[in-house]
């Protein structure tokens, strides 16, 4: 079985833990924290992946590095553990967050501009586009990127929406070229 399907099994099954347990905004932050110390940390992720050290000895290192998390989330880091699939907790996390979105009927976006964006052109480019892909919003990553030279790039998934005066201009040129 393919990586992402093990994983997607794993999240839909905390997902569906989280919602009857009406947890699904505390499990959601909880698994970002978790996600983050493994992407940023990658001294954690080279000793779970050490065949020098016991299981009890990995549940011990996440035990005390996630003491304050949901039980949940722990007993998901746990079982990830038992079945030695600790190089899936960051894909995990991601197909939680994917769920999550889902069902709150919101995307992440991220979008490039040449400066850091005000609240209220977030929230003008949230709805904008939230409707454009049938959600209710998105969840904004300003990236700020010099070189565009004025408007934005929105990346919604893997759909592009480049309104850029870089991206106009480097239309223009094929088009001229052709």
């Amino acid at each position: 079985m393919s990586n992402s399907m093990v994983a997607k099994r794993y999240a839909l099954a905390l997902f569906q833990i989280a919602k009857e347990q009406q947890l699904l905004g505390v499990v959601e932050e909880e698994l970002r924290v978790v996600k983050e110390v493994f992407v940023y940390n990658t001294d954690l992720k080279a000793v779970l992946k050490s065949s020098k050290l016991t299981l009890d000895k990995k549940k011990e290192i996440l035990t005390n590095a996630f003491s304050a998390v949901n039980p949940y989330v722990m007993n998901t880091l746990m079982l990830l553990i038992d079945r030695h699939r600790e190089d899936e907790i960051i894909e995990v996390a991601n197909q939680f967050f994917e769920l999550a979105n889902e069902e709150k009927g919101i995307a992440d976006a991220e979008v490039t501009s040449t400066r850091e964006l005000s609240d209220a052109e977030r929230e003008a480019i949230s709805a904008t586009f939230g409707a454009k892909v049938g959600k209710k919003s998105l969840r904004i990553e300003n990236i700020v990127d010099s070189e565009l030279l004025g408007g934005v790039k929105v990346r919604i998934g893997n759909r592009i929406y480049d309104g850029s005066l870089r991206g106009k201009l480097d239309r223009l040129e094929r088009k001229l070229l052709s």
